[in-house]
């Protein structure tokens, strides 16, 4: 499969294609090849970073259970410099917080999908990017979200 990297101001990030879809982001500088779909998803990282964009136009393929992809779905749902909690989203899928933040912490493609924007009823929460809730709290600050942090 197609891998290719990027430095950001959270670290070296790498982009996973399979069949046309971006199914993974990971910190590292892992490389392998360029495609027009890699290049593209580069450039957006690129642009959020730099304060240009600020929705991910990306086809994405979510591997996992059907619970998983409705998770990452409401995930990718929460604006630019929002945030909701782990219940919030379970309130939405008719569940309790506990497996919303397990799926939150196996989302394949942060950044992206915007596990960051979710936090736990009183604080935080986790987040399982390198770096751990100092990159939430980067990205979030980021984003103008950090408000919430102060």
């Amino acid at each position: 499969m197609p891998i290719a990297s990027l430095h950001t101001p959270v670290g070296q990030l790498s982009l996973e294609e399979q069949d046309g879809a971006i199914v993974r982001l990971s910190w590292s500088s892992e490389a392998t090849a360029r495609t027009a779909l890699l290049d593209a998803a580069l450039d957006q990282l690129q642009a959020y970073f730099a304060g240009e964009l600020q929705v991910f136009d990306l086809p994405l393929y979510v591997q996992g259970s059907d619970f998983q992809r409705a998770v990452c779905d409401a995930m990718s749902a929460i604006p630019f410099g929002e945030t909701l909690t782990y219940g919030d989203i379970a309130r939405e899928l008719g569940g309790s917080a506990q497996p919303v933040g397990n799926a939150c912490g196996a989302n394949p493609i942060p950044v992206i999908i915007p596990c960051h924007r979710v936090l736990g009823a009183n604080g935080l929460g986790g987040f399982s990017g390198a770096g751990g809730v100092e990159t939430k709290v980067t990205l979030l600050k980021h984003e103008g979200a950090a408000g919430l942090l102060i």
